[in-house]
């Protein structure tokens, strides 16, 4: 049988961006063109935005949520549950992004009525089971979702986390994310691209010698770009012509343009917002820029690999997972601006190597992380829920 109707929850989405949150929406879109029908949920974050929208032809519909936090966020788990109760005969199977309140609201919702899958992110401090462990309510939700038909782990890190945190070995299931495989870089594609960005704004121009690196991911202070930034100042001794774009929102926004204009690095370091696809950007540049302190399985790196650019990354579990240093990548210890300003420089003074890196890590992505591959392992898991789920509600 197949789960022919899904519903995708995740409380952030566009313009609220992170890896998880572009997964989720890079899963619905490539799901619909496999031929399922697929609906987003999401929290209505400011009440100025519209309530439904289109995101690349799956609709979208934006839940009430206040911004007071608790209150807030029991409003939203209130209109989620309100929701998956009253269109129940309209969706299969529910796949909810985040092991947190969402996943809570789902079970009030589908309890044994349809099947619900969940998907953790993050490891280490920041993940999923860290919350859970560390929240007021988090060992409460945990029991709540070791309910969940599956749990994806998109990491081996992950995977490990969640057995260590109790939830039951067969409902979990290590199933990596994937991301489009764009076309491979040329100088032409890398010009026109430079020439798009510009015209959306100034800041964005870019002289023809100048180099750019490129950082993406959620401006959070565990992504290590307060050492970035100290990095730059390091970089923009010796390579004057190197500059950086931070892509991404978040709650350091304010502190990283303090921390830019203290170091004198306004003209070299831009916080470029947060963007729907980043693959011209990737397009645009010369260099990704990693310095996580924990990852799962980022979606930045993948796209970066995919993308066909020379990486320099932190010596972290979940980055090694996918790069290896001195063949894809090059890994440098967490927190160590100097080494990382030592990395990017390295690199952007070898050709040579960084072509070769370039190529492997495309290479790895492209044979073993592709957007279309992943989302059918993830169709074939959930047919086989909904299957059994089928079947134990007919012996019911």
């Amino acid at each position: 049988m197949i789960a022919a109707r899904l519903v995708c929850v995740t409380r952030r989405f566009w313009p609220l961006v992170g890896g998880a949150e572009r997964f989720m929406g890079e899963f619905a879109v490539e799901a619909q063109r496999q031929g399922r029908s697929t609906r987003l949920l999401t929290a209505r974050w400011e009440p100025s935005w519209p309530s439904t929208l289109t995101y690349r032809d799956v609709p979208v519909i934006r839940l009430r949520q206040l911004k007071a936090r608790f209150i807030g966020t029991l409003v939203y788990m209130v209109a989620l549950r309100r929701w998956l109760r009253r269109y129940q005969s309209s969706y299969d199977l529910v796949f909810v992004s985040l092991l947190k309140h969402d996943a809570v609201a789902a079970h009030w919702a589908v309890k044994s009525r349809r099947p619900l899958v969940l998907i953790a992110e993050g490891s280490g401090s920041t993940g999923d089971c860290a919350w859970q462990e560390q929240a007021v309510l988090g060992r409460w939700i945990r029991r709540i979702c070791y309910r969940a038909d599956a749990v994806i782990a998109p990491s081996r890190e992950i995977q490990e986390e969640l057995l260590q945190a109790g939830y039951p070995p067969k409902k979990i299931h290590y199933l990596p994310h994937g991301v489009k495989i764009p076309p491979e870089r040329t100088p032409e594609r890398r010009h026109q691209a430079r020439r798009s960005l510009a015209a959306l704004h100034p800041r964005f121009h870019l002289q023809p010698d100048e180099e750019l690196a490129v950082f993406v991911g959620r401006l959070h202070p565990g992504k290590g770009l307060r050492e970035m930034v100290e990095a730059w100042r390091l970089v923009v001794q010796r390579r004057p012509t190197v500059r950086l774009w931070l892509v991404g929102e978040g709650p350091m926004e304010t502190e990283l343009h303090r921390q830019i204009d203290t170091a004198g690095l306004h003209s070299r370091v831009v916080l470029a917002g947060s963007f729907d696809d980043v693959g011209e950007i990737l397009q645009a540049a010369d260099l990704f820029v990693f310095p996580s302190h924990r990852e799962g399985m980022s979606l930045a790196l993948l796209e970066a690999m995919a993308a066909g650019l020379p990486i320099v990354a932190t010596d972290i579990p979940g980055n090694r997972a996918l790069v290896q240093s001195g063949e894809s990548a090059l890994l440098v210890p967490v927190e160590s601006p100097r080494d990382l300003a030592e990395a990017v420089i390295h690199i952007a003074e070898n050709r040579e190597l960084a072509q070769r890196l370039a190529q492997r890590a495309r290479s790895v992505a492209v044979t073993q992380f592709s957007l279309e591959e992943t989302v059918r392992r993830h169709l074939e898991l959930f047919d086989d829920i909904y299957t059994q789920f089928m079947k134990n509600r007919q012996v019911r």
